[in-house]
């Protein structure tokens, strides 16, 4: 009996779970009505015509135009150093000067050692003459007169030799002043006056750079090749220089604009690219050497191009679609035909026509024929407020009114 009542009391407390159970699982009233189809929040944009310049982009280098090491070019104690670090000079002005006592006396010897040999042939070219005479009259043999002009022949070689010796002296002379050779801006001093320096030096007084105009450097894609030929043969690209970290922004602050100058005449192998050089003015020193930026070459115009947001182009298995939002609020998956593409618009040569609104944000929850409710996009600010209601007049009081 007991055992029996046992039994039971489990076979309660089996079924008392199950109904819970069933009850807190139960799925949903199929009688009731099927639920409407969601509504999903989207933003568009309408597809516009305009012409859009096409960029290619690559990363590139600025580099100097023009790149020089100040070196003694002769042994001496430094007397003085002129330039400031940092500072813009330009061609001949004077960076230093080298102890010249040494030099200038070795050029005022090559003076005198000239001097002194023009003497020796003044004399014997007096001497040819004698012997011309002497020889014409039989009072002088021929030997004698052709001695005396191989005399004044070797003098005067003489004196041309000296005339050598003074423009070296005057030469290492003027190595005792140290000018700039070129327009530029001097980077750190290497050396302090007081130091003796030498034309052997490893390292120079200060390195000079050219910053106006500055070059930049880059590579781009070897298919990118017959684009920037064409762009060469028709005239000379425009180059935009962007901060390299700005590259995604839609509209990133422009550094400088330049032209391109030079199409390396060979693809490296390596890499499979190519090498451009550009040029640009840099009136605002806003390009400097050794640092990165974000070029972009404009290769062509495309006039009268559809154009869309680059975010409302998708990519699915079949190529490139957009949703077109209808005008019953309800959107088509269309396939479209993809001209350009950059971070600023998206050419659609196919497929989509100038007016119709394309969905940019929210297309990864869309299906073909979904509803949709067109939202703002972000950073839209409101709707102004209604006018307030104007009082009544007295036309619109109510009945009885006095």
């Amino acid at each position: 009996m007991r055992r029996a009542l046992i039994l039971l009391g489990c076979a309660a407390l089996a079924g008392g779970g199950a109904y819970g159970w069933f009850h807190l699982h139960k799925p949903a009233d199929i009688k009731t009505a099927t639920a409407p189809a969601e509504t999903i929040p989207v933003v568009v944009a309408q597809a516009e015509t305009r012409d859009v310049p096409i960029y290619l982009e690559g990363l590139g280098t600025v580099q100097a135009s023009a790149t020089v090491t100040v070196k003694p070019m002769v042994d001496g104690p430094l007397l003085e150093v002129r330039f400031r670090e940092g500072q813009d000079v330009h061609a001949g002005d004077v960076l230093a000067r080298i102890d010249p006592r040494t030099y200038q006396a070795a050029f005022d010897q090559a003076v005198a050692k000239k001097k002194q040999d023009e003497a020796t042939l003044t004399n014997a070219r007096l001497d040819v003459g004698r012997y011309a005479k002497l020889a014409a009259t039989a009072y002088a043999s021929a030997q004698q007169y052709d001695t005396a002009r191989s005399t004044a022949a070797q003098l005067e070689a003489q004196v041309q030799s000296d005339q050598a010796q003074i423009d070296s002296a005057r030469t290492q002379l003027s190595y005792t002043t140290i000018t700039s050779p070129i327009d530029g801006r001097v980077g750190f001093r290497q050396v302090d006056a007081g130091n003796i320096v030498h034309a052997a030096d490893a390292t120079g007084l200060a390195v000079l750079t050219t910053l106006r105009p500055i070059l930049v450097q880059f590579t781009l894609p070897q298919q990118s090749l017959p684009a920037v030929a064409a762009a060469m043969a028709e005239g000379t690209p425009d180059v935009l220089a962007l901060p390299q970290d700005a590259g995604a922004a839609p509209e990133p602050p422009l550094l400088d604009t330049g032209t391109l100058t030079v199409l390396d005449n060979q693809v490296d192998p390596a890499t499979g690219t190519i090498r451009l050089r550009a040029r640009f003015p840099n009136d605002r020193l806003t390009l400097w050497p050794g640092a990165f930026v974000t070029v972009r070459l404009k290769v062509a115009t495309s006039h009268d191009a559809t154009v869309v947001p680059p975010v409302a182009v998708q990519r699915g298995p079949f190529g490139f679609y957009v949703y077109v939002v209808n005008p019953d609020q309800t959107v088509t998956r269309r396939p479209v035909k993809l001209g350009h593409e950059d971070m600023l618009a998206a050419i659609i040569t196919a497929g989509l026509q100038p007016g119709e609104r394309v969905v940019v944000d929210g297309a990864s929850r869309l299906t073909d024929g979904a509803k949709v409710a067109i939202a703002q996009p972000a950073g839209t600010p409101p709707a102004a407020p209604p006018a307030e209601r104007p009082p009544e007049t007295a036309s619109r009081r109510a009945p009885g009114a006095t």
